[in-house]
């Protein structure tokens, strides 16, 4: 599972760095074409805001994969380590529940209504552009399960377990830049 988790915290990182870098470009270039050239590009604002939803999106499921999300912890370091673990598990079935009806089964719906609309401005089904919703919804769903996995077998807080994947994120964990 941790070899899984691995891949999948390599792929999405990278998908976030370039959605990113991509976004930064497209912007970049509205703006020269706007006010360099006087006459805005007609795809990149619309493919900007394509972009930002899917890498938001992504980068939300990267964060729960990281633990990294925001969290109220003020209740929960009141209970002792057995009950904060119970706590935990409960937390990340909701996290599961919300995922599986809203992002994969609202998504999946969204996604199948729009597969046949065809975007006026970039010429490609909407469809596409909505898949990030369901994938990111099995992503989250993932680390949820995965998360369970590690309260369970390591019979600890999340917040003890170390859940970051590389090197470098363990080293800035603990201090060394």
């Amino acid at each position: 599972m941790n070899t899984v988790k691995k891949v999948l915290d390599k792929i999405l990182a990278v998908v976030c760095i370039a959605l990113f870098s991509f976004l930064v470009l497209l912007v970049t270039w509205q703006v020269v074409t706007r006010f360099v050239f006087n006459s805005p590009s007609v795809f990149s604002e619309e493919l900007a805001k394509y972009c930002f939803v899917w890498l938001s999106l992504f980068g939300s499921a990267f964060v729960f994969g990281e633990n990294g999300h925001m969290a109220i912890d003020f209740v929960r370091e009141k209970f002792p380590d057995k009950m904060r673990m119970g706590v935990e598990v409960f937390i990340e079935l909701v996290v599961i529940a919300f995922a599986v009806l809203v992002l994969i089964m609202g998504g999946y719906n969204a996604t199948s209504i729009a597969w046949n609309q065809m975007n006026a401005t970039l010429h490609i089904p909407v469809g596409y552009l909505y898949a990030a919703i369901p994938l990111s919804g099995i992503f989250i769903v993932y680390y949820c399960i995965n998360s369970i996995y590690l309260i369970v077998t390591k019979k600890k807080p999340l917040e003890e377990i170390d859940l970051s994947t590389t090197p470098k994120a363990k080293s800035d964990l603990q201090g060394g830049m």
